[in-house]
């Protein structure tokens, strides 16, 4: 694909905008070999339409006026134009139509560069990657040929985006994909919003950062930094509405900065509005203004009581052997210092002694004696642990890892009850003890491991504990991932959550388990710890804490700002859960130790938590 270039030179230039560009543009335009129909001197906004898709898709356009406003060199190439006077001035216009597109020209490199007022003769396509089905398009003109008027013009001045620009509803209010609405209403919904000025220059008035910049550079702000706050300034969710002033940013100089959340840019954040696979809306963003640190600091658990039991979470992402020595370092520094060194850790996506490598093998010892080895070396309890080996590639993560859950232990506080002989498919049930009390089967083990529910996904590991004479049931659970939902910022709302039905199915599997012991011991001691791969007002979760079990997710107590463990795509959510039984409940101390999910430089995405208790 190429892109054809005519220059016109001055002091024609001007009095040919409108008079002659038309004509320029036609006759460097081979003749169509198909009847494809052809709008002629037709402006952006027509191209744009009302809708989130253009009504024009598909037809050969010319004599397209604008104003380059921007160029990107990298994938893909092309460059963004806008109309020089902007039809918002016109009350009469249809405020759901955008002044802005993005020209692709493919495999050529733009020639154009901002402030060249251009024609540009070219076909509407509607652009989607075919792996992604669930995007929302984006208008561009393909094919191009380009005329230059005239360069050295002042770009069209953006859209300021204050705090009370976008609605505070996110979709719009239909079930399905919202392409097919023919009208876009921007003062309805954040969607319709940002489509209304899909190619557009918008600024947003130096903006909080919302999430850790990445490896390639994209970050997330928000142009409302007092709505859905966190306590450290991230954009919080509470329900499946997302945070409406959240939008990605990207620099198309290819500047890196490294941001942590509660930062925030010194000046305007001014770009075109495009739309990434990756994250919904984004402002591509020529430069960047220069970046205020926050100050931001990893938070630092409560000082332990010894009377207290302290049971920690801790998803380590993929640990392996082959990991570098500094991602133990790291986790072990959470772990001792920042956690205080917990009784109990349930550990989280602990990979097997060769890693990633599809070689059969199953055991994690090497993998857990390394982390040991790094707490102790910390400063930490030398811990012991306790595990079951998974069936090879049954528990799901990534192939040959054979992710699992792993008690670690301080042998000095508190001691395991070891029963039986644990395999990954012996299921391990709650009996009655011989003074009466309840007790497991198999310790540890796990819960129903043939059940459907689990299929592909981890086990939950059970383990049997006495603190200070007292036993106490741990449950560390990895529930199954989301991989499979359809994006939230996408096409179809409500996006689907397929992969919810799993959850749900292993709530309801593991209720059934809880509700077992109960009914030997009512007054049973238990702590629920470790990844759900869900939200605290999702119904596996609520599921799992229901049914008459008393169960109590700590995280649903703190207040609101603070319920978050994990930041994905500039929100701030709860995947990491510590449920604890009602007699645990009344003097229990909870903490979400935030020391990963916003800082750039990430042990784990997920940030670890802790609770006291005192059974």
């Amino acid at each position: 694909m190429t892109m054809r270039l005519t220059r016109l030179t001055p002091p024609l230039a001007l009095a040919l905008v409108t008079a002659l560009a038309p004509a320029a543009v036609a006759a460097a335009t081979p003749t169509p070999t198909s009847p494809t129909p052809t709008s002629t001197g037709t402006t952006i906004a027509a191209i744009q339409g009302p809708g989130f898709t253009s009504p024009l898709v598909g037809q050969k356009v010319s004599g397209v006026p604008g104003v380059v406003t921007a160029i990107r060199t990298g994938s893909p190439r092309g460059f963004w134009m806008q109309s020089a006077t902007s039809d918002r001035d016109d009350r009469a216009r249809d405020r759901s139509t955008s002044d802005g597109i993005f020209v692709f020209t493919g495999s050529a490199a733009p020639t154009v560069k901002p402030g060249d007022a251009v024609t540009v003769a070219a076909t509407v396509t509607e652009y989607r990657a075919a792996a992604n089905v669930a995007d929302l398009s984006v208008t561009e003109l393909t094919s191009p040929t380009v005329t230059v008027v005239s360069s050295g013009n002042a770009l069209p001045a953006p859209v300021v985006i204050s705090p009370t620009a976008v609605p505070s509803r996110f979709a719009p209010p239909v079930s399905g994909d919202i392409e097919q609405i023919r009208r876009a209403v921007p003062a309805r919904s954040a969607q319709e919003f940002w489509e209304s000025h899909e190619g557009e220059r918008v600024s947003v008035p130096a903006p909080w950062i919302i999430a850790p910049s990445n490896t390639y550079g994209d970050v997330y702000i928000t142009s409302k930094p007092n709505a859905d706050r966190t306590i450290h300034g991230g954009a919080l969710l509470s329900s499946y509405d997302l945070p409406t002033g959240r939008v990605k940013v990207s620099a198309l100089d290819g500047a890196k900065p490294r941001m942590n959340v509660g930062d925030r840019f010194a000046g305007p954040v001014v770009g075109q509005v495009d739309w990434s696979s990756f994250g919904g809306f984004v402002i591509d963003a020529p430069t960047l203004p220069a970046v205020v640190a926050g100050g931001l600091t990893p938070t630092v658990a409560s000082k332990p009581d010894a009377a207290d039991l302290s049971v920690a979470t801790y998803n380590v992402e993929n640990l392996a052997p082959r990991d570098p020595q500094s991602k133990f370092s790291a986790l072990a520094r959470g772990i001792v210092t920042n956690l205080a060194s917990p009784d109990v850790v349930a550990v989280e996506e602990v990979q097997d002694n060769s890693g990633a490598t599809d070689d059969g093998i199953t055991a994690a010892n090497t993998t857990i004696s390394t982390l040991v080895d790094a707490i102790a070396a910390a400063g930490g309890p030398r811990y012991d642990h306790r595990d079951v080996d998974p069936t090879n590639d049954a528990d799901g993560g990534q192939p040959g890892g054979n992710i699992r859950t792993v008690f670690l232990f301080n042998p000095s506080r508190v001691s395991f009850v070891d029963r039986g002989r644990a395999t990954a498919t012996t299921a391990t049930t709650p009996q009655r003890s011989a003074s009466g009390g309840a007790e497991l089967s198999v310790s540890p083990g796990r819960i129903a491991p043939t059940d459907p529910a689990w299929t592909n996904s981890r086990k939950p590991l059970v383990g049997q504990f006495v603190f200070r004479g007292r036993t106490v049931f741990v449950v560390g659970n990895h529930f199954a991932s989301k991989g499979g939902d359809q994006s939230a910022d996408g096409r179809f709302q409500p996006p689907a959550r397929s992969s919810e039905t799993q959850r749900l199915a292993q709530a309801r599997v593991e209720n059934a388990w809880i509700r077992s012991l109960q009914a030997i011991d009512r007054r049973a001691s238990i702590v629920i710890a470790g990844d759900l791969n869900d939200y605290q007002f999702s119904p596996a979760v609520r599921t799992l804490t229901g049914g008459g079990t008393g169960l109590v997710d700590l995280i649903a107590t703190l207040p609101r700002a603070q319920q978050y463990t994990y930041v994905y795509s500039g929100v701030s959510q709860v995947l990491d859960h510590i449920i604890v039984s009602a007699d645990l409940r009344a003097r229990a101390r909870y903490e979400v130790i935030h020391l990963n999910a916003e800082f750039a430089g990430q042990t784990s995405d997920h940030d670890p938590q802790v609770v006291h208790v005192r059974p």
